[in-house]
């Protein structure tokens, strides 16, 4: 996570980190990192609410803070962020679309990964009964905040690692566009 923030720095945005209910030790660095960096905003989970309630939690604190848009980026440096200036600039062009990366992958992808993604494409497409929805799985997005907060109040969406496909597919049922741009991932060691 220090190299993202240190890759992130260059934009000056404001930056949610959300303690997804981590050790002790886990929590006192992500309070150092927030300290270090005055753009950066902790919010803490008192026990942990897997990936969908910690991205929630944060399009929640953006939302009351007064913005209209959020980018999720893993924190583990799978994404490129190079590409976050264009990411930034379809949502810009768009942004009532939620706007999300569509993974070119090299050989670090474990080919378990590679088929499950299919496997779970596949479900998405007959849940959507459309091909239009290119990647449901990938973690580098712009979020048009007042769709999202909407759905997120009025619906319940998956809190684990299911969240990044139903919040995709719930957007799309609601009729919002989605848009994708090829990016490069990468699973690092």
């Amino acid at each position: 996570m220090p190299l993202v923030l240190s890759e992130l720095s260059i934009y000056g945005m404001c930056c949610y980190i959300v303690d997804d209910g981590s050790s002790k030790s886990t929590a006192e660095a992500l309070g150092n990192l927030a300290t270090e960096y005055d753009w950066v905003k902790l919010i803490r989970h008192e026990h942990n609410l897997g990936k969908g309630g910690a991205v929630a939690s944060g399009m929640k604190k953006a939302w009351q803070d007064g913005y209209t848009h959020a980018i999720q980026i893993d924190a583990d440096g799978q994404h490129d962020l190079n590409d976050l200036p264009k990411l930034l600039k379809l949502s810009q062009k768009a942004p009532e679309s939620l706007i999300s990366g569509r993974p070119i992958f090299d050989d670090s992808v474990p080919k378990s990964r590679l088929y499950g993604r299919y496997i779970t494409h596949v479900w998405v497409w007959i849940e959507t009964l459309s091909f239009k929805l290119k990647d449901c799985m990938c973690g580098f997005r712009a979020y048009p905040l007042e769709s999202c907060i909407y759905l997120l109040e009025h619906t319940n969406i998956g809190r684990r690692m299911d969240f990044d496909v139903e919040i995709m597919v719930r957007l799309f049922w609601q009729g919002v566009q989605i848009d994708f741009f090829e990016t490069r991932v990468i699973y690092p060691e």
